[in-house]
């Protein structure tokens, strides 16, 4: 155990990248869906296990490495055990993305067994793989070779999905050509079941192809264009072109070790009521990023119990999720064309001014979002109080008329009210970026 206990504390490091099997890209999971967490999560534990090495038939590591956000003396807890028992119970077919390239067809569970175990006040967390696919899974002989730092920004299943077998193909330059059906499973993480089967190719397209391209190449080190191939009028087979990013250049911070999955949205909406599950679910609708925003803005709102107290945080999630979800698609989207049009030579200090116009414009959307989700009478009474604030501040009569007779979402008085509502509810820094968001906008933009 002593020998063992060295390299159970050994961090997971950023530098060395993951060796991901290629079996393991194209999982299809044949009882239960896979999550974006629980992918990460997996590919973390996959790559402490190879850090211990083959020699072992367990492998052990402080939860602390494992993930973060959670307050382990609560009933969070009880997040890492449901991902833990859906990694033991999800039943998965193993395959590669390429024809050919595994000889044997496999199906087993992510994990074999997985146990909490708390010693000297710290969680530890032991876990093992099935027999027929430890040795593959440990030392593999064709791999992907994947970054932990770049999945661990990539917000959905499906991106991380794409992005994976995608980065497969980097040397190549382009990915397998397959049956448009056979990308269905493989990147929503669900079993390909009767009602799957029925989902169309164009709502496929819109709702989890184009966001997991866009996502990609907005936060990922490489960039993938999708080409079509058709049958007839039909569009019959996908496949991927992919070429590396120039080096990303981000001053802003740096991080010398990968980080562990992060679980704090989930722990966050627990503790205001919500159950994990929901959110996860809402996640794979909207995206991570979205949800973050999201939890982020239920939590300063029942904080400020404005206009009046919070009495279904899940329900007013969901009114404000579309609205930070648009915000975020713009956001990918507008990365592509920046991309093209921003040189990375401006002083850093008109850098930094652009990417604090554009989280502020993302700010301004997400708080209109949130007062139009508020019940028409409490919109009411706000347009009141604006009313009030104006008179007192002796503003242009013009801008009174204009709320009075068009109402607060009218251009000449929309951001009054944005201001004075967000001043009230969030406090006078409401317009102001912290760092951390600072560094989403910019690792957005920058490459």
């Amino acid at each position: 155990m002593a020998a063992d206990a060295i390299k159970e504390h050994s961090p997971v490091r950023s530098a060395v990248p993951l060796l991901k099997p290629v079996f393991s890209l194209a999982l299809v999971p044949q009882n239960n869906k896979i999550t974006a967490l629980g992918r990460r999560t997996w590919n973390v534990l996959l790559h402490i296990a190879q850090d211990q090495g083959l020699e072992r038939e367990t492998f052990r590591s402080a939860l602390t490495d494992i993930v973060k956000g959670l307050d382990y003396n609560s009933g969070d807890m009880k997040i890492i055990k449901t991902h833990l028992r859906s990694m033991v119970s999800t039943l998965v077919e193993w395959q590669s993305p390429t024809a050919g390239e595994w000889q044997t067809w496999d199906v087993c569970g992510m994990l074999s067994h997985a146990k909490l175990v708390k010693e000297r006040g710290q969680i530890w967390v032991e876990w093992s793989y099935a027999v027929n696919m430890r040795h593959e899974l440990l030392d593999p002989e064709i791999f992907a070779k994947l970054s932990l730092d770049v999945i661990s920004q990539l917000g959905s299943h499906p991106s991380v999905a794409l992005y994976e077998i995608c980065s497969r193909y980097l040397g190549v330059g382009q990915t397998a050509r397959k049956s448009w059906a056979w990308w269905r499973p493989v990147l929503l993480g669900r079993p390909d079941d009767e009602r799957l089967q029925k989902l169309e190719y164009r709502i496929f397209k819109r709702d989890t192809l184009r966001p997991a391209i866009a996502e990609i190449n907005a936060l990922a080190d490489i960039e993938i264009e999708m080409l079509e191939f058709k049958s007839g009028r039909f569009v019959s087979d996908l496949q991927f072109t992919v070429r590396k990013k120039p080096q990303r250049v981000l001053a802003l911070q740096q991080r010398s070790s990968a980080e562990p999955v992060d679980v704090g949205v989930l722990a966050s909406a627990e503790r205001l009521g919500i159950d994990h599950t929901r959110v996860e679910r809402l996640i794979e609708e909207y995206g991570d990023a979205a949800v973050a925003t999201g939890i982020d803005a239920v939590e300063k709102r029942a904080a400020s119990a404005f206009p009046e107290p919070l009495r279904d945080p899940l329900r007013y999630l969901k009114s404000v999720l579309p609205g930070h979800a648009a915000a975020q698609a713009e956001t990918l989207v507008r990365a592509e064309t920046v991309k093209k049009t921003e040189s990375t030579a401006l002083p850093a200090s008109e850098r930094l001014a652009q990417w604090e116009k554009r989280w502020l414009a993302e700010r301004i959307e997400g708080i209109a979002a949130e007062i139009a989700a508020l019940p028409a009478e409490r919109q009411s009474e706000l347009v009141r109080e604006l009313q009030e604030s104006l008179v007192l501040r002796n503003a242009h009569p013009a801008v009174i008329q204009r709320l009075l007779s068009k109402g607060w979402t009218h251009p000449m008085v929309r951001h009054e009210m944005v201001s004075f509502y967000a001043t009230a509810a969030y406090g006078p820094a409401w317009d102001k970026p912290t760092d951390k968001q600072l560094l989403a906008i910019a690792s957005a933009t920058v490459s």
